[in-house]
């Protein structure tokens, strides 16, 4: 039997199934409600670790059975927690084969953007919630802290992009609908931008200081007037038959040899290997 009260929701006339199945199929709601569905143990377990309490813990007849979610529905931290047929659950997963926890949470409230932000991301109308995930995934594993996003971006805490993101989300201060142009021209360090041809190549860049790194939709790119804004323009040396990477690929070159330079304290030049 489980060591703390929960309650069996059997009925779509339930008030918090409806909550979940609106926050599930719905951007609009997740906005208004400022609210997003974790899905699975690994995020469960991540927002958690980072000092969060989910507003309720739902997990199926079928995942209650399984150990490792059974005692993440029972131990971890939450104000409710609901047990749900399979049936019902299904219609709230938003995976074909569900594993049968779903936290509810609320997301951040929108913060004003720092004066000194250090390295950071600024991404000009980022639409693919896969390519959003794991390019916060990327920032996040190289030490950045802040991501502003424009209003042209998908939203950051949709069920997609949480996904792809593997928990990135709570280990970053996030900035949505954020005026990219007057944050790149506020910016204290080096404002920074990818390009397919020209610019500096990437490893001859001195990128040893902050950097605010500008990326672009997937298919317009960086916008003329925000890339304007940047001083620095580099191009990733691609050797291979391919002509350009993924804006999620790119990132994690850029922010990966940015982290190796200021580790090492210095380029990859041939000078500076001589």
């Amino acid at each position: 039997m489980p060591q703390v009260p929960f309650k069996r929701i059997s009925s779509r006339d339930n008030a918090l199934f409806k909550q979940a199945t609106r926050l599930a199929a719905s951007a609009r709601a997740r906005r208004e409600q400022g609210a997003a569905l974790l899905d699975g143990p690994h995020l469960v377990t991540a927002y958690h670790a980072a000092g969060g309490v989910a507003e309720t813990l739902l997990v199926s007849e079928s995942g209650y059975g399984r150990p490792e979610i059974r005692r993440l529905f029972e131990h971890s931290a939450a104000r409710a927690r609901a047990l749900l047929s399979d049936r019902l659950f299904a219609e709230i997963a938003q995976v074909v084969e569900p594993v049968g926890l779903l936290a509810l949470i609320r997301t951040p409230a929108p913060s004003a953007p720092p004066s000194a932000p250090g390295t950071c991301v600024l991404l000009d109308g980022i639409q693919d919630p896969g390519n959003l995930g794991s390019l916060l995934r990327s920032a996040a594993a190289a030490g950045v802290r802040h991501v502003f996003l424009s209003k042209g971006c998908v939203f950051a805490w949709s069920p997609k992009v949480l996904r792809a993101g593997q928990g990135a989300h709570f280990a970053l201060a996030l900035h949505e609908h954020a005026p990219l142009e007057e944050i790149a021209r506020a910016y204290a360090g080096t404002v920074a931008t990818t390009a397919a041809r020209g610019g500096v190549s990437l490893f001859e860049a001195d990128l040893r200081g902050p950097v605010a790194w500008i990326f672009g939709s997937e298919g317009a790119g960086v916008s003329p007037a925000l890339a304007a804004v940047a001083a620095l323009s580099v191009r990733i040396p691609m050797p291979g038959a391919a002509e350009s990477l993924n804006v999620a690929a790119a990132a994690a070159v850029c922010l990966f040899e940015q982290a190796r330079q200021q580790r090492s304290g210095a380029l990859s030049t041939p000078a500076a290997r001589a």
